[in-house]
Order: structure tokens, then C-alpha cells, then sequence
């Protein structure tokens, strides 16, 4: 199979490495990814200025880009052959889905794995449990617009507990911006620490992570609240 791998942390992090040592095993493997790290850009697309690749060894191409850019470019002209799936990760710690959904978006099956850890180490363990939901996938086939996100503890693999299925939890709000000065003693400002998780049930990821779980949480990128269609068509009749 051709299998496109990307990530948030850049084309030279470890985690990414790892994922494509592991995944060379099921086919052909093609990087294409950041050429630095892009944690935090989301989903967004450079629209505004071209895009560099820059073949740094044998199907690993570096982008001067975001995550999202990297995909859409290697799905939307740039490689010969269109991939059967994007993967996304290793994630240094519990992270964004920027290229897995565009992946999505573009038609594609995904999957986004993350290696949470304050410092992660083992990403073999979280590339081996990758390894082990493509499989199946491949005999098992999910519905071609299923997204997959995973969280795995930062342990080594005979020490991980098992996979569970799970939903998101969610944190509190980001806490507040870090005012600081530059040398000329301009004012500048810090985006804060994540908040504190908010919800972390028993069928959340949080938890599963916490009992040495790796995390397997389904997502969506269809985001219409359609239970609020029809009575906002109500509300909307006098406007």
C-alpha cells in the first residue's frame, strides 16, 4: 500500500522517524512534512506565498510549510500516486490532528497518533500500536471517512496495558497570557499553558492514558449541530 506520513513536529523528529521505520513494513512510505516544527498551526493552509519540497533522502520531502499544507500538496498533484491513507505522528505528546484531517478532507482514510509523555522516549511502543490498527484496518475496513486518533502512554510496550476505545475529554480554558519585555523593552506576550483537564470520565482518553491505556477516539470533521437545524429555521422565519 502507499501510505503518506506527516506530522506537526517537523521532518527530522524523532517520533516521525520512528512511524516510518515501523510502517515500511506494509508497503511504500512517503514523508512529506514540515521542514520545522509546526505545533499549533492547525489547519491552516499557506495561501499567500509558494511552497518548497526539498528531498532530504530516499520519500522524505521537506515542506516550508504547515501540516495541512504538507498534505494537500502531496495528495493534490504533487505525488505520482495518490496515498491509500495518511498518517500522522509521532506527536511529541498529546497533540494536534492538522494533517490527519486533511487527509480527511481530500477523501482519504487517517490516522493521528500521539506519544504522551512529559518528555517522550518510547516511541516505539506508540508506533507499534499504529502498526497494529492499520493492520487492522486492512483486514477489517472502517467507513472511508473515519478518523482515528491516538493517544499512547509514554512506556515501554510490554508494560502498556492494552488499547481502549474512547471519546475526547476537554480541558479547561488556556490559562492567562505571559507579559514579558524584549531587550529593547518593548512589551511582548507568551500564549499560557494549556488548561487543566475539565473532563476526564472513565471513557475518556485522559483516562485510558492515566491507566497505561493507548487511546482510540474516533473523530468527525462534519460539524453542524443538526439537531439545531430545524428550530433555527423556526427562529429564522420573521428575520
Amino acid at each position: 500500500m502507499h501510505i503518506l506520513v506527516s506530522n506537526d513536529d517537523g521532518y527530522l523528529a524523532d517520533g516521525l522517524r520512528a512511524l516510518r521505520a515501523r510502517l515500511l513494513s506494509f508497503g511504500d512510505v512517503v514523508v512529506v512534512a514540515p521542514d520545522r516544527n509546526q505545533s499549533g498551526a492547525s489547519s491552516s493552509l499557506t495561501l499567500h506565498s509558494p511552497l518548497r519540497a526539498i528531498e532530504t533522502e530516499a520519500r522524505v520531502f521537506a515542506v516550508n510549510g504547515t501540516p495541512s499544507d504538507c498534505v494537500h500538496m502531496a495528495v493534490a498533484g504533487f505525488l505520482p500516486e495518490e496515498p491509500d491513507i495518511v498518517v500522522s505522528g509521532i506527536n511529541h505528546g498529546a497533540g494536534t490532528v492538522a494533517a490527519a484531517i486533511e487527509g480527511r478532507h481530500l477523501g482519504l482514510p487517517a490516522i493521528a497518533v500521539s506519544l504522551v509523555g512529559h518528555a517522550p522516549v518510547h516511541f516505539d511502543t506508540a508506533a507499534e500500536v499504529c502498526a497494529r490498527i492499520l493492520m487492522k484496518m486492512i483486514a477489517t475496513p472502517l467507513p472511508p471517512d473515519s478518523i482515528l486518533n491516538i493517544n499512547v502512554p509514554d512506556v515501554p510496550l510490554d508494560q502498556l496495558a492494552g488499547i481502549k476505545s474512547t471519546r475526547l475529554g476537554f480541558r479547561h480554558r488556556a490559562e492567562q497570557m505571559v507579559p514579558e519585555r524584549d531587550p529593547r523593552g518593548r512589551p511582548i506576550y507568551w500564549i499560557g499553558p494549556a488548561g487543566a483537564e475539565a473532563d476526564s470520565g472513565p471513557d475518556t482518553d485522559f483516562a485510558a492514558i492515566e491507566a497505561g491505556y493507548a487511546s482510540v477516539t474516533p473523530l468527525q470533521i462534519d460539524l453542524t449541530r443538526y439537531r439545531q437545524v430545524e428550530p433555527l429555521s423556526r427562529w429564522l422565519e420573521d428575520v
